[in-house]
């Protein structure tokens, strides 16, 4: 019996039950007991139970790459602390000093470390989870497990830098004096919905990377361009009303938004922001999650 951890895939038996023998004489064979073995239906219940059953596949897929992504580095974690601040510091001297953009009574310094660490977070989410499929060609050429634990894997990967990026925004609020709010906790969920929106987006681009190898040349482009068009350097209410809607399609916009507000006490995501958002980032999980399905047969062949 297949254990709830165990790394074998997960199938749905079906027993035919055998006809009763007649009597001796008719000339008739007994029906032997059948037993069909096969994938589970592709339903998204389905989906959800067998990745839940390989979870720990996903820890030491996760644990390998953490591993990997810092075996003989020179300064190790540390990166996970300068990308986000060096960023700071050159945004804030461009954007801040420069620009004069606004920053909703916060010091900018401030205002855009508390939407840098979810975003780096959200682009290495995105990345590692777009490349998991073609990162990991000989183990899905030579044994089964549930594909869907690759992006799943890369998703949670970045969250050890995270931990080490959002301690040094404490650092930062108690240099410029800001204090952190009561409702701070409620940032892991919106940090959990840029997870969800790396996840749905990732399934998608591994999917089509599989099959077009010019796209991890899009990857950092799409990255970019994605930042610029979420509230990191700017808040969505400084932008022209005309074209806040625009912006409220992006999840990350209400994520980071929603981010900065249980940390420092900014204007919260509005309705716009939320109903918006939300509707994207459910329609890029159920695609990613449909096309990754749908595809993840041919894998190991096109691969």
């Amino acid at each position: 019996m297949e254990s709830p951890g165990s790394p074998t895939s997960s199938v749905s038996t079906e027993h035919t039950l055998p006809v009763i023998a007649p009597r001796a004489g008719d000339g008739a064979a007994v029906e032997p007991w059948v037993t069909h073995i096969g994938a589970e239906s592709k339903s998204t219940r389905s989906t959800f139970r067998e990745l839940w059953r390989a979870r720990e596949i996903v820890l030491t897929l996760a644990w390998r790459d953490i591993k990997v992504r810092y075996k003989q580095t020179f300064i190790g974690i540390v990166w996970a602390v300068l990308q986000p601040f060096l960023t700071m510091v050159v945004f804030t001297i461009i954007f801040g000093k420069f620009a004069n953009f606004p920053s909703q009574g916060l010091p900018y310094q401030v205002f855009v470390y508390s939407g840098l660490v979810p975003w780096t977070f959200f682009a290495s989410a995105l990345s590692m989870s777009a490349m998991s499929v073609v990162s990991n060609r000989s183990l899905v050429g030579k044994v089964y497990f549930p594909r869907l634990a690759l992006p799943l894997a890369g998703v949670l990967v970045p969250a050890v830098d995270f931990v080490f990026a959002f301690g040094v925004f404490f650092g930062i609020v108690a240099w410029f004096g800001v204090a952190v709010q009561p409702t701070a906790p409620l940032a892991l969920v919106f940090l959990f919905t840029l997870a969800v929106t790396a996840f749905g987006t990732g399934c998608t681009l591994a999917t089509l990377n599989v099959r077009y190898r010019d796209v991890p040349y899009a990857i950092p482009f799409l990255i970019q361009t994605w930042l610029y068009l979420s509230p990191v350097i700017y808040a969505t209410a400084s932008l022209p009303e005309k074209w806040q809607w625009v912006f409220s399609l992006n999840p990350a916009t209400f994520s980071i938004t929603g981010f900065r507000w249980a940390l420092t006490g900014t204007p919260a995501p509005s309705a716009q922001e939320l109903g918006l958002g939300l509707t994207t980032l459910v329609v890029l999980l159920v695609s990613g999650l449909l096309v990754y399905r749908r595809f993840e047969a041919r894998f190991a062949d096109t691969i």
